[in-house]
């Protein structure tokens, strides 16, 4: 699977349970949320505003562009969280198993590994968070991932994602 094959099977909408451990203080935090994953086009206003932003062109070969939106609590005590985001997947010319995914607030690196497992990797001053994803069958997703800030925290999180339908048709 490529990086375009991966985000394609993502379409759809999600159940997700996610636990996160954050590490200094032991603290464990359980929350649940739906995810909705779309597929966009290059002509979609949005992917056409953030690829200006990068100065790539929407149309670049390869270029895929999703829209992420999610509704959940990060923790039964918390109030509900609704947001979007957009991420276009840029894969590498040279070699389109490792690329960039491009969105509003800083980029990612991305490997796609031979076992189909997806590698995102961000880092900035004051971050450094690489995140897993991969399917035990195309309706079940697993997600892992470890962040370390750049003031000592760390926290690592574990993450199951169930699909609310079928699988897309090919």
């Amino acid at each position: 699977m490529d990086v375009i094959e991966f985000f394609e099977l993502s379409a759809g909408k999600w159940f997700s349970q996610r636990t996160v451990h954050y590490l200094n203080s032991g603290e464990l935090q359980a929350g649940k949320s739906e995810l909705k994953i779309e597929i966009l086009t290059a002509t979609e206003p949005a992917v056409v505003k953030l690829c200006q932003q990068h100065s790539i062109d929407p149309n670049a070969t390869g270029l895929t562009s999703v829209r992420v939106s999610w509704e959940g609590t990060p923790d039964r005590t918390e109030q509900k969280q609704i947001g979007s985001t957009i991420l276009a997947v840029l894969p590498n010319a040279d070699n389109p198993r490792e690329g960039k995914v491009i969105q509003d607030k800083g980029n990612t690196r991305y490997v796609m590994g031979s076992d189909d497992v997806l590698t995102l990797i961000t880092e900035s001053e004051t971050i450094h968070a690489e995140e897993r994803l991969w399917y035990l069958i195309p309706n079940l997703r697993l997600r892992t991932s470890v962040v370390k800030e750049a003031n000592g925290n760390e926290q690592a999180s574990f993450c199951s994602e169930i699909r609310m339908g079928a699988a897309p048709k090919k």
